[in-house]
């Protein structure tokens, strides 16, 4: 997990303005890739290119939500936020997957229902579609990637359901071979079936992962139990309690806690305690309460 988010905050705007522009053209391409993949499927007879276009709808989808959820949470705190707009991403990341879960289990659906009404297939029609939509899917790969999805889990949802459908491609390719060759029509079948299962894969962990954060988990890159023997290295403090680690978004974690101090202790030194959770945990945001026997004499918020 990378933490070093230290650009200002107008360069980054400016950068998700021209990403966001580069995300606009991989959807509009996406969308025409869809109707191109949807005729050739109904006129060749193949659904795995029908499999592959609905994941090529899904992923227009996903972008959408990408650049919508990317402005939202742009948006600075307020009054009534007083956390930001952040998880704005994380809803969105959440949305994709859910989506990606729903095709994956359609495609199976339909998929078995081929298997027993089997119809004749265009292995050379399956073929050329095919591979204009590998072109296509990794040039949006490539720019959604380019758009920020090492930083952003939302993006990298996006770019996830791009890579996939390059893959699908390729499986719906060497199905088309197969079927010129040897007339195998049932490895249209399979390769859809392959296709859904990797897109039921990447959506049942992005769902995970988005659920975690909105229910507030304890970040990976984060032990409580650590955290505390950490703070308890402090020979003034006696007991840490009342740990909660979260994570606002997939880069801000924060930390609440009390403290007790020793009996003949004034005051302990928070500033060091703060810079400990900031370079072993990432933690940059922390609220600790002080209590000296029983009475608390300083509540030192960030």
């Amino acid at each position: 997990m990378s933490h070093s988010h230290g650009h200002s905050h107008s360069h980054s705007h400016s950068h998700s303005h021209t990403a966001n522009g580069k995300l606009t053209l991989a959807v509009f391409i996406n969308v025409l890739l869809t109707i191109v993949q949807i005729v050739g499927g109904i006129l060749s007879g193949s659904l795995s290119l029908i499999a592959d276009a609905l994941h090529n709808l899904s992923d227009a989808g996903a972008i959408v939500i990408a650049i919508f959820a990317r402005k939202v949470s742009a948006k600075n705190a307020d009054g009534n936020m007083t956390f930001g707009y952040q998880r704005a991403e994380i809803i969105g990341t959440l949305i994709n997957s859910i989506t990606l879960i729903f095709i994956g289990f359609y495609l199976i659906y339909e998929a078995v229902n081929k298997y027993f009404n089997p119809t004749e297939i265009n292995g050379w029609l399956v073929i050329y579609i095919a591979g204009i939509a590998l072109i296509i899917d990794i040039a949006t790969a490539v720019l959604t990637y380019m758009s920020g999805a090492k930083d952003s889990m939302n993006l990298r949802a996006a770019f996830i359901h791009n890579v996939s459908d390059a893959l699908a491609s390729v499986a719906v390719i060497v199905a088309g071979i197969l079927i010129i060759l040897y007339q195998w029509y049932v490895v249209d079948i399979i390769a859809t079936i392959l296709i859904s299962i990797y897109v039921l894969y990447h959506g049942g962990l992005l769902a995970l992962e988005s659920i975690k954060i909105l229910m507030q988990a304890v970040p990976e890159a984060c032990d409580v139990s650590a955290i505390k023997a950490d703070i308890e290295l402090n020979l003034d403090i006696t007991h840490a309690h009342d740990i909660h680690v979260w994570q606002l978004d997939e880069h801000k974690f924060f930390l609440e806690c009390k403290l007790e101090l020793a009996a003949n202790i004034e005051q302990v030194n928070l500033a060091e305690i703060k810079s400990m959770l900031k370079n072993k945990y990432a933690i940059k945001h922390s609220t600790i309460e002080v209590n000296r026997q029983g009475a608390c004499i300083e509540a030192n918020c960030y």
